[in-house]
């Protein structure tokens, strides 16, 4: 009896999605035949919304048995809907020996098994169809499994996301398009096997995504955008200009204050001679070598209970002012500790208030993680008395400036060895404006690192010194000062993220610019998403000041899975 209620809970969900994308969508296929083989064989589709699986379902006469992510199942009505159409969870971040038993016996009996090599939703250079690198659970699967790869590609789905696009009578088109059957190379050992199969996958898709573009005359418009891109879209019209001119005004407003407290700090008649001596200690420093963190004994101690509320530590880095030497971290604990990922929340620059920094952490406790609020360097706890908290991190003092960034970045990096040590596990960056700086520095230096999201960062520092409506005093101070952009510019390779690379995987990376933002201008983290290829450029229409980025952000991550 409970077979046939199954049978019918399968045909009934079946049906039900094929009137429902019926009616929203106008499906154009390429390749058709190519999907309708027999027996079992893996369809490996690019992922750009989680209309996906629904849509290509409806289009190929097969049944499919999704893998879908694990978090969707513990929710009532989803989890019912997907067991009912056979789908079945997958964790993202690690392997799970219960998934891959599940997908061989499924495939071995000869059924279909749908896959997302790409591990979550994708786009622009994180896609496969421009060059984004294939996760290896497709390739071991089939070689495991000994089935053939179906390469799959789907496109204008993400469009759906616009509420518009369900009106009665739109119809929105979606484009799918299958390739012939890549092998699973049976004859060769593993590691080879996989190689082989990764290279010929991701050759498929992007001749898939090349085939599909010029038979349909696809538009710029037709290709893969966030959906959040695609969920915004409605809002550009007779707002947007009112939109920019209220978030240029505030960021006109908070410019002015910065340069009205930077003019309380001068340089002195020997500031060109002490520049060019650091710089002559650094430029010849790796960033690995420059940020090199000191074991910190006490603080392995501090975080050894993972319940401590607040850990302070001696800073790395003597400065001469007292409280900035006292490096500080407030802990957000959940229950469960040590086993589950903890996030460093890096704030902005003169952060107003760490009150929402608090709600964000036990936001990110909601979500399943420990928070962690770091008091960067002359904020906070951290800020000498007589000046504004964060005031001395950014001023003409451009050694001060740097010594604070490394200082930042080595306390962090200290942060997360003793949290390693004492048995936790996975850690993610969450940074705004400087402490998106930080974060972007930290992903210089740090190769395992679960996520980056960063905020608004300064990435491209010679435009943040000489050209920065935020730093008009330090300029006048630099010039008067006789140091020159030629010298500065000799130390952007340790200070200036858009001049490097990242050691983490730039897929774990996730920029987010205001389309409105007068500081960290949205062309510039542009061209370093670019740079760091694989890694992700979330738009948000707001200016450098403001709260929608980073709500936008954590939707962001949670849609990544985090």
């Amino acid at each position: 009896m409970s077979r046939l209620v199954h049978s019918v809970a399968n045909r009934a969900a079946a049906l039900f999605m094929r009137v429902l994308f019926g009616y929203s969508s106008r499906v154009y296929t390429m390749g058709h035949e190519n999907a309708d083989q027999t027996g079992g064989f893996l369809l490996a589709c690019n992922h750009i919304s989680h209309f996906d699986p629904f849509i290509i379902s409806s289009v190929v006469r097969r049944k499919i048995d999704w893998m879908a992510m694990a978090e969707f199942f513990p929710l009532p009505v989803v989890g019912l809907f997907l067991r009912a159409v056979d789908a079945f969870p997958v964790e993202r971040n690690r392997a799970d020996r219960k998934t891959i038993r599940t997908a061989i016996e499924r495939l071995k009996n000869g059924r279909v098994v749908g896959v997302f090599p790409e591990g979550g939703i994708r786009d622009g250079t994180g896609s496969l169809l421009e060059g984004g690198r294939v996760r290896a659970g497709t390739s071991t699967l089939a070689h495991i499994a000994q089935v053939p790869i179906v390469p799959c590609v789907i496109l204008g789905s993400d469009r759906l996301y616009a509420k518009r696009n369900w009106l009665p009578f739109r119809r929105t088109p979606v484009w799918i398009g299958f390739s012939k059957a890549i092998s699973s190379f049976p004859e060769l050992e593993k590691s080879a096997a996989r190689q082989r199969i990764e290279a010929q996958l991701t050759a498929a898709f992007q001749r898939i995504y090349v085939e599909l573009r010029g038979k349909f005359k696809l538009t710029a418009d037709d290709l893969p955008r966030p959906p959040r891109d695609r969920m915004r879209a409605r809002s550009k019209g007779p707002c947007q200009p009112l939109r920019r001119a209220a978030a240029s005004t505030v960021d006109f407003g908070m410019c002015m204050a910065m340069n009205l407290l930077q003019s309380r700090h001068r340089l002195n008649g020997t500031s060109a001679e002490e520049m060019e001596r650091y710089i002559g200690q650094c430029e010849k420093l790796t960033p690995h070598e420059y940020y090199a963190a000191p074991n910190a004994v006490d603080l392995v101690g501090a975080v050894g209970h993972g319940n401590a509320k607040t850990v302070t530590w001696r800073s790395p880095i003597e400065t001469k002012f007292q409280q900035n030497n006292v490096a500080r971290a407030d802990f957000f604990p959940r229950t469960s500790g040590k086993t589950v990922p903890t996030v460093f929340m890096l704030h902005a620059l003169m952060s107003a208030t760490h009150i929402g920094y608090r709600r964000w952490a036990m936001r990110f406790n909601e979500l399943g993680w420990n928070a962690c609020f770091v008091h960067l360097p002359y904020h906070y706890s951290r800020a000498p008395r007589g000046h504004w908290n964060g005031e001395l991190a950014i001023t003409a003092n451009l050694i001060r400036n740097a010594e604070g960034l490394r200082q930042g970045v080595m306390e962090i990096r200290q942060l997360i060895a003793a949290l390693r040590e004492a048995g936790f596990s996975e850690f993610g960056i969450l940074g705004t404006s400087y402490g998106g700086w930080i974060g972007a520095l930290l992903a210089m230096v740090e190769r395992d690192l679960r996520f980056v999201a960063l905020i608004a960062p300064i990435v491209n520092v010679e435009h943040a010194i000489w050209e920065n409506p935020g730093t008009v005093f330090i300029r006048r101070e630099l010039r008067r000062a006789k140091i020159a952009p030629e010298l500065v510019a000799r130390h952007f390779h340790l200070s200036s993220p858009s001049h490097s690379v990242p050691l983490c995987d730039p897929e774990r990376v996730l920029f987010v610019s205001g389309d409105f933002d007068l500081i960290a201008r949205s062309s510039d983290i542009e061209a370093i998403q670019q740079k760091w290829r694989g890694s992700e450029l979330l738009r948000v229409p707001q200016g450098h000041f403001g709260y929608r980025m980073m709500r936008e952000t954590v939707a962001r991550l949670k849609e990544r899975g985090l």
